[in-house]
């Protein structure tokens, strides 16, 4: 490796690792801030939380190094350019293009990287992530009594108590339901102060209540009150008790993986291919099936003034909606007029028939499509790496700005365009407005062009982003129409 090609890795490296970290973190922050209120309150750990946030970055990194890419090759040649090392380069007899090569191959590397992460590491992050993320969601908020209202975190108890005391362990005035019997409200206990805490590596809850009582109401099997068997009342003074709580379904349960694993975002390119296969075949039979009832397999009879009108495939469901208010009086009785009725019933089950096949095409066809986003997008991600390089390194040589001020600017500006042309074609691959191997490649083709503009530019030299040159070209527009007034 050459002096340069060190010299220019060098000033490429370590803005690329920096912005890659930062890029990740701020989209990182924002997916996690979407489940934060699901999540807080729970008395989940900090190996809970870092390994949501671990399998979710991995799913942020085909996101995140597009922008880095684009964002550290506009530092890096934007420094070379602003302290003349650039000049200094091709004052030497090199060109630009050489002066890319080395991170042009690095570029190449990560976009084969990326590809492959993206259909090998991310799929299973994702399903990892997400099952993760179901079980946290899903898990019980931690134990905690607020006084004055009920707490109902305990299967089998309703806990009310009026004050806490000494770090929350001690508790005045408490109210117990005990429903575990499942008699409803019969079943209370009365103290006046009492104590918590845990046992058992906090599997088991102990409440040790003072100065109580007591109180329950039983009717026996029988579902009313007379004589012959009376509703027994039992009441109980206490000077001590202890209740102990089972803690187990404040655990963490996990789900297996395999429930999650139906989804899109948890397949591999050769996995979304079987599924899209698939789900075109369920299309193919459901359309099969469609045109089989559209079929003149029987007639719709039609009374008009005492005839029978034979109705075709084709004008059968022009009739469908209006057999439901056909008029029948003037039919005559008997066989005439139940035939009338049974063919307008067939009609009305074909139209339902029809009406819930056309429902599940218009489904099929978006989950095909939906298959078909998330196959191009592995390689779209992946591919707007070199995009944005080509973006990004030109621009740089161009603007000879480094730091981290216009030089971002520029990176979110242009990483803004690409997103909304990939929401853009992404939406019309889902809606079907275009194909998807077209759409999903939108964003890509659209700034493709931009950057090899740029680099033709940055090759010759041009100074398209120095005020300058427009303020020439004004002086001789407005030179040019004084010339021609006068």
């Amino acid at each position: 490796m050459k002096k340069l090609d060190r010299l220019v890795l060098k000033a490429f490296i370590g803005p690329f690792i920096l912005t890659v970290m930062v890029v990740t973190f701020i989209f990182l922050t924002q997916t996690i801030l979407k489940y934060i209120d699901e999540l807080v309150g729970k008395g989940l750990g900090f190996m809970d939380y870092a390994e949501l946030m671990f399998y979710f970055s991995m799913n942020i990194l085909p996101v995140a190094f597009p922008l880095a890419i684009l964002l550290s090759s506009l530092i890096t040649f934007g420094n070379l350019g602003q302290f003349n090392e650039l000049t200094a380069v091709k004052s030497s007899g090199i060109t630009l293009l050489r002066v890319l090569l080395p991170i042009f191959i690095w570029v190449i590397g990560c976009t084969i990287g990326l590809y492959w992460f993206n259909d090998v590491v991310v799929p299973k992050a994702n399903l990892k992530a997400y099952s993760l993320l179901y079980d946290l969601r899903q898990k019980k908020p931690s134990l905690d009594l607020k006084p004055g209202v009920f707490y109902n975190g305990i299967p089998g108890y309703s806990i009310k108590i009026s004050q806490k005391f000494d770090n929350d362990s001690s508790l005045k005035d408490i109210m117990i339901y005990d429903h575990t019997k499942g008699r409803g409200n019969t079943d209370v206990i009365l103290a006046d102060s009492g104590s918590m805490y845990l046992m058992n590596d906090n599997q088991y809850l102990v409440l040790e209540l003072f100065k109580g009582r007591s109180f329950s109401e039983y009717q026996g099997d029988h579902k009313h009150f007379s004589i012959l068997h009376p509703q027994e009342f039992i009441r109980n003074r206490f000077y001590k008790t202890k209740i102990v709580f089972d803690l187990s379904s404040f655990d963490l349960k996990r789900t297996k993986e395999e429930l999650f694993a139906g989804s899109r975002h948890m397949k591999n390119r050769k996995e979304l291919n079987e599924g899209i296969d698939s789900l075109k075949k369920l299309y193919n039979q459901n359309q099969q099936n469609t045109e089989l009832w559209l079929q003149p397999f029987y007639n719709l009879v039609k009374i008009q003034e005492d005839s029978l009108v034979q109705i075709t495939r084709d004008r059968a469901l022009q009739y469908t909606i209006a057999s439901d208010s056909l008029d029948y009086s003037k039919a005559k009785p008997g066989l005439i007029r139940g035939h009338a009725q049974r063919a307008a019933n067939q009609v009305r089950s074909i139209r339902n028939y029809l009406q819930g096949n056309i429902e599940r095409e218009d489904y099929l066809r978006k989950e095909i499509n939906m298959f078909e986003v998330s196959k191009y997008q592995k390689m779209t991600q992946s591919m707007a790496c070199l995009v944005l390089f080509l973006i990004g390194a030109p621009l740089g040589a161009i603007i000879k700005k480094g730091g981290l001020g216009v030089p971002v600017l520029i990176a979110i500006l242009f990483f803004i365009f690409y997103y909304v042309f990939g929401l853009t074609g992404e939406k019309w691959s889902k809606e079907g407005v275009m194909p998807t191997a077209i759409a999903m490649w939108f964003g890509n083709l659209m700034l493709l062009p931009v950057g090899l503009f740029f680099l033709r530019q940055a090759k010759n030299d041009s100074r398209i982003l120095e005020s300058d040159i427009y303020l020439i070209w004004w002086d001789k527009l407005r030179g040019n129409f004084i010339k021609k007034k006068g």
